[in-house]
């Protein structure tokens, strides 16, 4: 990756060079990739994510939304702080930071941010992993075997152990490619902490309880103390 920061007025982006040669093809605008015929794809969440082309490149586009009973007052706007501290640049960052510990994220290519007054606005782009489905998918189509579990246990412990805090552990932020090597998503709001069991031990609960809302949602869906136990066991190494 080669990082350069530009700045125009009171607009900021940070982006991958080696990526956007030429800074003018960066767009955050779903309209502009939708004028190229560049969208591929798109998954709905919190707002709509969308999948882009971008010369055989397939990316992701996400606009930070709000969340919670804020969204219900304020739809995308953050109070501002300091450049290093939006959303954006902070997610970015983190993302650089993993990629060169070799752990299993999506390689940032742009972040975007917009001061408006005492408030931003802000997107980030992202790389797609090809080929991958939501953790979730797996679980409904019952498709997980013991060495899945251990293998998501062994993926989360590794970030654990680079001080990786992923606030929002669950079934929809880890994905799994054909090749059955699994991906940690969405690290808004996540950072690097100093070790301690109480914040690591946090992250593995809301795993848990998302397993368990996945399967009070769909009873079809396989997980039971044996599964745990294997995902145990890969934490454990």
């Amino acid at each position: 990756m080669s990082i350069v920061q530009s700045q125009h007025g009171n607009e900021y982006i940070l982006y991958d060079s080696e990526v956007f040669e030429n800074q003018d093809d960066i767009s955050f605008s779903v309209k502009k990739w939708a004028n190229r015929s560049a969208i591929i794809g798109f998954a709905e969440g919190r707002g709509t994510t969308f999948f882009v082309d971008y010369q055989g490149r397939e990316l992701v586009l996400r606009h930070y939304r709000r969340g919670g009973k804020v969204a219900e007052y304020v739809e995308d706007q953050y109070l501002w702080l300091g450049l290093s501290l939006t959303r954006a640049w902070r997610e970015f960052k983190l993302l650089e930071d993993m990629q060169k510990c070799s752990l299993p994220v999506p390689r940032p290519i742009a972040a975007h941010v917009v001061r408006e007054g005492l408030f931003y606005r802000a997107d980030l782009i992202t790389q797609r992993i090809r080929h991958s489905h939501l953790l979730l998918k797996e679980l409904t189509n019952n498709t997980l075997e013991q060495g899945h579990w251990i293998a998501i246990g062994s993926m989360i412990k590794r970030f654990h152990d680079k001080g990786i805090h992923h606030v929002d552990l669950n079934v929809k932020n880890i994905l799994l490619d054909e090749g059955g090597r699994f991906y940690l998503i969405d690290f808004d709001k996540c950072c690097q902490r100093k070790p301690a069991q109480s914040w690591k031990q946090a992250d593995i609960n809301r795993f848990k309880r998302s397993l368990n809302k996945a399967v009070s949602m769909n009873p079809a869906i396989i997980f039971n103390a044996q599964c745990w136990q294997w995902f145990m066991q890969g934490y454990a190494g």
